[in-house]
């Protein structure tokens, strides 16, 4: 499982200097692994307390960032916990799921997908 943190990194400075960046991934990192590929989705949602997301997997390069809330990211039957400015990279094909630590408290992401040249449309109404 690969997971950063915005706490982890040092921020650099861009644009001539006026602006401070926090790289989780540096530019051109994935570009192999992309090659080819298409922005499939950008979302955001939430996990109530008490709740998970069904394991599952997508033929896409998927991607959390952990807005607020904490929580438990399995990929694959690894488990780690993540907080607000953890960046969770799943790949393709991988069984992957998210559920908060707390009964009573929901996590909240940011999602976004690359899909592969050759990803199928997915209903992620039920996948």
């Amino acid at each position: 499982m690969d997971v950063r943190s915005v706490d982890q990194v040092e921020a650099l400075p861009m644009h001539h200097g006026t602006v401070p960046v926090w790289w989780l991934v540096e530019p051109r990192a994935m570009k192999q692994e992309t090659a080819g590929g298409y922005l499939e989705l950008v979302a955001e949602f939430a996990v109530e307390g008490g709740g998970h997301v069904e394991p599952h997997s997508h033929h896409t390069h998927e991607y959390y960032y952990v807005l607020n809330g904490r929580g438990v990211m399995t990929v694959e039957g690894e488990e780690q916990e993540v907080v607000p400015g953890d960046f969770i990279y799943i790949p393709p094909d991988k069984v992957h799921s998210l559920r908060p630590v707390s009964d009573t408290a929901p996590i909240r992401c940011i999602v976004f997908a690359v899909a592969l040249a050759d990803t199928p449309e997915i209903d992620y109404s039920v996948n």
